[in-house]
């Protein structure tokens, strides 16, 4: 057999990914992924607009479509999306997605040679350092603090290495939770004017707001169109439909649908339209009010127990959103051996914080955990379980 490409040598198999494995043994609570609660998904309106679709316009949705994507869709992510957060723009500003993790990957195909630099979040997206790692670019770590990205770091990161982009995920970040304030977005967009830089702003949980304000996008901020946002409605209506939208700069939107022809002609026609409907309906604000609390009362559960049931020297954020608690144990202690030990004879399952990192010897003494899927009285049970193993070891 032929050997395979040498791009793939350095990316591995996503942990997260591998996790659902241990999901087969239906005594294991799963504090490791990143799934919307099975309760929130939205099955009755979706199936009354599918068949709606299908019964008045089926021939047409089944035949091919527009690589940038459904007319309606686009017009209505302008209109129910971008405008309600302040940002304008027109439909050659968007690009239709099969899921935002395409996004991510046509902008890597549109913009990366190898050993080109990208600026990353430390830590950051499981996701998206295997993307970057693909196209062989070479992953710079910008330090955080509780309020995001520490600017002066991210400066200092730039004149050294001349990166080409910057990821982030500003809002309830994967895999901290922590949001970037809005002061520090706006230093961001002037700074990415300065050197030249294009900002992937990555949004999927920005809506999973539980308390607190909204803090404006980073694309609101963006006079010369350096920042490309990317949404999801994988957490918001559901990750099966793989439907997200891209939004930027007409020349990068025209790059990555040229780029999009090559992958997969187009997203599929019939989730389009259905997502479609389902914003140009009004359905979506009604949803969030719907599926919110469920969320709400799960992260309160989880870090009332940690706070009963874990070590003093345990540190953990405390987000207003999103899926994500982060937390971190004392030096010299290895998580991923307590993950072993929690998932062999705990049966509870989370992430170890090293796979969020550019390098492997970072982070081996954090973890994630994700709250949406599993209900109070398993996340209170998982938790207690998790104290007791890593009060063993503080």
């Amino acid at each position: 057999m032929p050997e395979f490409a040498r791009r793939m040598e350095h990316v591995t198999g996503s942990a997260i990914r591998e996790l659902f494995k241990l999901l087969a043994d239906p005594g294991i609570i799963s504090l490791g992924g990143g799934n919307p609660a099975r309760e929130s998904f939205p099955v009755e309106e979706l199936k009354e607009i599918i068949f709606e679709l299908m019964t008045e316009s089926g021939v047409n949705l089944l035949q091919y479509g527009s690589t940038e994507g459904y007319m309606p869709l686009r017009e209505a992510y302008l209109e129910r999306i971008a405008k309600p957060k302040g940002i304008e723009g027109d439909i050659q500003n968007v690009l239709t997605l099969t899921g935002s993790m395409q996004g991510l990957d046509l902008l890597c195909k549109v913009f990366l040679n190898p050993g080109d630099a990208v600026l990353v979040e430390s830590p950051t997206f499981l996701g998206a350092l295997q993307a970057f790692t693909v196209y062989q670019a070479e992953l710079v770590p910008v330090n955080m603090d509780d309020e995001g990205i520490i600017i002066d770091h991210m400066e200092e990161m730039i004149i050294k290495h001349h990166p080409k982009l910057f990821y982030c995920i500003p809002t309830f970040q994967n895999p901290t939770g922590k949001t970037l304030r809005a002061k520090r977005r706006e230093q961001l967009v002037r700074l990415a004017e300065k050197h030249d830089l294009i900002i992937i702003e990555d949004d999927p949980y920005c809506d999973l707001r539980y308390k607190g304000d909204p803090v404006p996008p980073i694309k609101k901020f963006d006079e010369e169109e350096r920042v490309v946002m990317l949404n999801s409605f994988s957490k918001i209506i559901s990750p099966g439909i793989r439907v997200g939208c891209a939004l930027g700069k007409k020349e990068i939107i025209r790059k990555m649908s040229v780029a999009k022809q090559c992958s997969d002609t187009h997203t599929p026609n019939l989730t389009q339209a259905a997502v479609a409907e389902f914003l140009s309906r009004g359905l979506l604000p009604g949803h969030l009010k719907r599926i919110l609390p469920y969320y709400a009362e799960r992260l309160a559960a989880m870090l009332d127990s940690m706070d009963e049931c874990f070590p003093e020297s345990c540190r953990y954020t405390r987000p207003e959103g999103g899926l994500f608690v982060w937390g971190e144990l004392e030096d010299g202690i290895n998580v991923t051996e307590l993950f072993k030990i929690a998932a062999t004879e705990l049966k509870v399952a989370f992430i170890p914080g090293e796979q969020f990192f550019t390098c492997p010897e970072m982070g081996k003494n954090t973890f994630r955990f994700n709250f949406s899927s599993e209900n109070r009285k398993n996340i209170e049970s998982a938790i207690r379980k998790l104290g007791a193993l890593f009060r063993q070891y503080a």
